[in-house]
Order: C-alpha cells, then sequence, then structure tokens
C-alpha cells in the first residue's frame, strides 16, 4: 500500500503534468514556459524539476503518456482491441490535454531539437502485441505481417490527426479513423472477423 508521501508525490506529479499538457497543447514546446506550467499548477519550480528535471523531461514524460489514457478504458482484445485503441484515440484526441500535448510534442519535436521516436515505437509495440494476439487466434489474413500492420496504424493515425486538426480542428477525426478501418480490414481480417468488427460509437467508453 502507498505511504501518504508517495501517494502525495504522485499526485503532485500528475498536477505538473496536466498542467504542462494544456500549456504544452495550447502553445508549443518553444513558446511554453516552465513558469507557465508551475503557475497553473499552483506549485513551484522546484517541485517540477524534482519530478521531471528540466522541461525536456516534461515533455518527454507527455509523450510517453499516451498509451496510458487509453489501454485502461479497453476490455476487447486481438483485432478488435486494435481499432478500439484507435477509436478511443481519436475520441480522447478532442478532449485530453495530456494526450493532444503528447502527440503534438511527437509530432513537433523536430523543431525543438529533439529526435526521440519512443513515443511512436511505444504504440507501436503496444499494438503488434494485440495483433499477434489477432493472428494466433486466426482473425487475420494469411500472410499479414502483425509489426508491419502495426507501423502502418501508427503512421496512419499520425497523419490523419495532423490533416483532421487542420481541416476541423480534429472534429472529424473519428470519421477518418473508421474510414481507414473499411478500407483496411478486408485487406487484414479474415472474412468473418471483418464482418464482426466493430467501428461505432459504442466502441467508445463513457469517461
Amino acid at each position: 500500500m502507498p505511504s501518504v508521501k508517495a501517494e502525495r508525490a504522485a499526485r503532485t506529479r500528475q498536477r505538473i503534468l496536466l498542467a504542462a499538457a494544456e500549456v504544452f497543447d495550447e502553445a508549443g514546446y518553444e513558446k511554453a514556459a516552465v513558469t507557465q506550467v508551475v503557475e497553473r499548477a499552483g506549485l513551484t519550480l522546484g517541485a517540477l524539476y524534482f519530478h521531471f528535471g528540466s522541461k525536456q523531461g516534461l515533455a518527454e514524460a507527455l509523450m510517453n503518456a499516451q498509451p496510458t489514457t487509453i489501454e485502461p478504458h479497453l476490455e476487447s482484445t486481438g483485432l478488435q482491441r486494435v481499432v478500439d485503441i484507435t477509436l478511443v484515440w481519436a475520441d480522447r484526441m478532442k478532449r485530453d490535454p495530456i494526450l493532444r500535448a503528447g502527440v503534438r510534442l511527437a509530432v513537433e519535436q523536430g523543431s525543438h531539437g529533439m529526435n526521440d521516436a519512443s513515443s511512436f515505437e511505444e504504440w507501436r509495440t503496444l499494438m503488434r502485441g494485440h495483433l499477434d494476439a489477432a493472428r494466433d487466434d486466426g482473425e487475420l489474413r494469411a500472410g499479414v505481417d502483425p509489426d508491419q500492420l502495426a507501423r502502418f496504424v501508427v503512421g496512419a493515425c499520425t497523419g490523419m490527426q495532423v490533416y483532421s486538426q487542420l481541416a476541423t480542428q480534429r472534429a472529424d477525426l473519428t470519421e477518418r479513423v473508421q474510414d481507414m478501418w473499411e478500407l483496411l480490414l478486408p485487406s487484414v481480417a479474415r472474412e468473418s472477423v471483418a464482418g464482426a468488427i466493430g467501428l461505432g460509437a459504442e466502441r467508445v467508453p463513457a469517461s
């Protein structure tokens, strides 16, 4: 059982992450200031540096926090779980500042001197695990490479959210993800499985 001190530290860390997410999402990495973050969090610079070390460390924590904002909401398995990950991701991109900031920082990191593919690789590894299970359960067509498919889905979702942000402020991101799967599923899933995969709003848990 966590100690009172550990629980307090975890709450402080989460307050800083949430405040930083809001600031980074609004201003981007270059224009965001750590003083803005701690002011919004109602904490001190010392607390920020204790938990994250630097502005870059804070940005890296946000980039790597993306899957933890989605996976706990899901109960599905195999190919349906990969589809659900993308649907929940698209829905939460509209209203979850930690997820939005993490995605923005990951996509724009080249502009502020970072070159770290870890967050994308984490998504690929996560999806690869579920796609391996889908293959083992006979859900995928013969010849479909789970790792290749995982890389494609991560890349496609990255591009779709950029396009959707520019075109509609991500209002149509869910529909774009649904379109992707409608095009992709017949090529990667066995016919009996493709027809049973859910793509509707009911796949997104209320939260």
